[in-house]
């Protein structure tokens, strides 16, 4: 990293002031933002090389950004600072993973000296990395209570070699987490191997996993070494292990209990030493008494379960994930979309997402391709129908030619009359009764750049509700 990048993290205006211009005369690129949920969006649309934290923040604590910044950019040096300086502290922030603790007051000298350091010990960490982030942790959008819960588990579970069993239905991201948790293990430097379960034949499955000798059975022409002894040292993760068979399930869970796996026509086993997840978007516990699954295989599989909350239970992470999607297609397809009209979020802050995260990637990546505007429309999404209907206050329309779906933007266009950004200024205002100090404060901002946009989007006295 040619200019570093600092993320400044302080409810103090004053505290991020000071270590902004400390930090931007040393020739660091610096963003300082006034809360814990703040840090979490920047983190999440930029790479840092240091955070600098505060650890007493009203709304989402110093060590919460601690814990969800291991998760989302896990070489990246945290520093705690506090004014509650005191050894129990310093001991839990470093055991949480914090890169260093510094207590207030300190002088510019104490701040220079422990940023170079952790400069240089991020640099030292991802030589060869141009990512910075661990495989996958960079594709986790979300600063909700339900995926802070997701963020604790994956942080308690990834050190150790327990088996997870991954829940939640389709679309949330059951292999992410997967995948995280190998990223921050101790076998991270070792294979991660997926299987889709429901690919695969039971044949094919077990040849695949366990592997077989030449001649074994019709079409063995040669001996196949299978997964779990591909995956020796790894993790071998089983995606949708419910759909395996009874028979199969039976020889699973000899694998398990014996570390050591026969392949189909062999007669020596082959000891392994694999850390293994499942994920499922059904419930093992209710198939294992219907006698659809192996009682104590499940037993076996749940050891450490996580559960992935469908994406109607974390509505606000919504901004979040759109904000992801729509840079990222919108630079894939080379167009300049600004954004998503009021009206067109109202619409999905109401869908309710059976597909989940993968539903909406791909709502936005077709919004994206159709838009005809620099602002995603709801008849961008595809829906034209009922949620359309119901946008535009009519009870039974369907647009049918090109000219009748620009009819319905225009008209969209002009009841959506307040941007999204003059949205966010007059929120931040009304929260703050109007004190222009507090709510530039809230956002993250100085007061006369506040003012600035408060100008520049024509916002006065005249706009505050009484």
């Amino acid at each position: 990293m040619s200019q570093p990048r600092i993320l400044v993290v302080d409810d103090e205006a004053v505290i991020r002031e000071a270590l902004r211009r400390i930090l931007q005369s040393d020739g660091y690129q610096v963003d300082p933002v006034a809360s814990g949920h703040a840090a979490l969006e920047r983190i999440q649309q930029e790479q840092y090389s240091v955070v600098i934290s505060d650890l007493k923040m009203p709304g989402m604590s110093g060590m919460e950004v601690l814990k969800s910044i291991r998760i989302l950019q896990p070489n990246v040096p945290v520093i705690i600072i506090t004014g509650y300086a005191t050894v129990e502290t310093a001991v839990d922030a470093i055991k949480n993973g914090a890169f260093d603790y510094l207590s207030k007051p300190f002088t510019p000298d104490q701040v220079r000296a422990l940023i170079r350091k952790a400069v240089d010990h991020r640099l030292a960490n991802t030589e060869g990395d141009d990512s910075g982030n661990a495989q996958g942790f960079d594709r986790f959008i979300g600063a909700s209570k339900a995926m802070k819960k997701v963020y604790n588990r994956i942080l308690q579970v990834a050190p150790t070699d327990s088996t997870v069993l991954i829940t939640g239905e389709s679309g949330t991201g059951k292999e992410l987490v997967a995948r995280a948790i190998h990223d921050n293990s101790q076998r991270r430097d070792k294979p991660f191997v997926a299987i889709d379960c429901t690919a695969l034949a039971e044949t094919l499955l077990e040849s695949e996993l366990f592997g077989h000798e030449k001649g074994s059975f019709t079409g063995a022409m040669r001996t196949k070494v299978g997964l779990f002894k591909i995956a020796d040292g790894g993790t071998l993760f089983l995606d949708e292990v419910s759909n395996i068979s009874l028979s199969s399930q039976a020889k699973l869970l000899r694998v398990i209990q014996e570390r050591e796996v026969t392949p189909i026509g062999g007669t020596k086993p082959q000891p392994i030493n694999i850390r293994l997840i499942s994920a499922t978007n059904k419930s093992l516990r209710e198939l294992a008494e219907k006698g659809e699954f192996r009682e104590d295989l499940y037993f076996r599989l749940n050891t450490i379960p996580i559960d992935m909350p469908p994406l109607r239970d974390r509505k606000g992470d919504l901004p979040l994930l759109i904000g992801h999607f729509l840079r990222r297609f919108a630079s894939e397809i080379g167009k300049d979309i600004k954004g998503v009209s009021p009206a067109a979020m109202a619409l999905l802050e109401q869908y309710e997402f059976p597909g989940n995260v993968r539903e909406l990637e791909h709502m936005i990546e077709r919004a994206v391709v159709l838009a005809e505007e620099d602002l995603i429309q709801p008849a961008d999404f595809g829906f034209l129908d009922s949620e359309l209907a119901e946008t535009l206050g009519t009870s039974e329309y369907t647009p049918k030619t090109a000219d009748e779906l620009k009819e319905i933007k225009r008209r969209l266009r002009e009841e959506a009359v307040i941007p999204i950004e003059k949205s966010f200024v007059l929120e931040a205002l009304q929260r703050n009764d109007w004190n222009i100090t507090r709510a530039a404060e809230e956002v993250g901002m100085l007061r006369p750049n506040f003012q600035a946009l408060m100008k520049k989007l024509q916002i006065s006295a005249r706009d505050r509700k009484f």
